[in-house]
């Protein structure tokens, strides 16, 4: 019987993709956009962005968001993509500490500029993500393809 470990799977694809489809909605109006984020030891999801772009309006109004994340394939190329619920929230205060930076600074060779520029008020801000519930689609492994749910902790 196959076994496919969910979480792992997870993990590894979320190391090798830089961006993400990112689902808001505000006064039953969806918007989907692209960012580039990075994540913790607990699956939280970080991006920066400006606080005048949909989005992030959208999120000050409803912070519950989806997404998903998927590395561009090849036609007959088996497939697998990330798929996200949760909620987002604006972070402040982040120093040269903050696991955010941290991991965004390793992640995308950056430096202090980031933060710096985080404090300007036109500037890109840290969000999070807490994810409530992971899906992998998998046609890589799964015959025929499936879809698994990992219910998720917020950390």
């Amino acid at each position: 019987m196959f076994y496919m470990d969910v979480e792992k799977t997870i993990r590894g694809y979320l190391a090798d993709v830089i961006h993400m489809s990112l689902a808001t909605s505000r006064n039953n109006k969806p918007w989907v956009c692209e960012v580039h984020f990075v994540f913790d030891d607990d699956l939280n999801l970080y991006f920066r962005s400006t606080e005048a772009r949909r989005h992030s309006k959208d999120i000050a109004d409803n912070d519950f968001v989806a997404g998903n994340i998927i590395a561009q394939h090849t036609v007959g190329q088996k497939v697998r993509g990330v798929y996200f619920e949760g909620r987002a929230e604006l972070l402040n205060d982040i120093d040269e500490n903050h696991l955010a930076y941290i991991l965004y600074c390793k992640r995308f060779n950056l430096g202090k500029a980031i933060l710096e520029e985080a404090k300007m008020e036109t500037g890109h801000k840290f969000y999070k993500i807490s994810v409530d519930t992971f899906y992998l689609f998998d046609s890589r492994e799964s015959t025929p393809s499936q879809k698994y749910a990992l219910p998720w902790r917020r950390g």
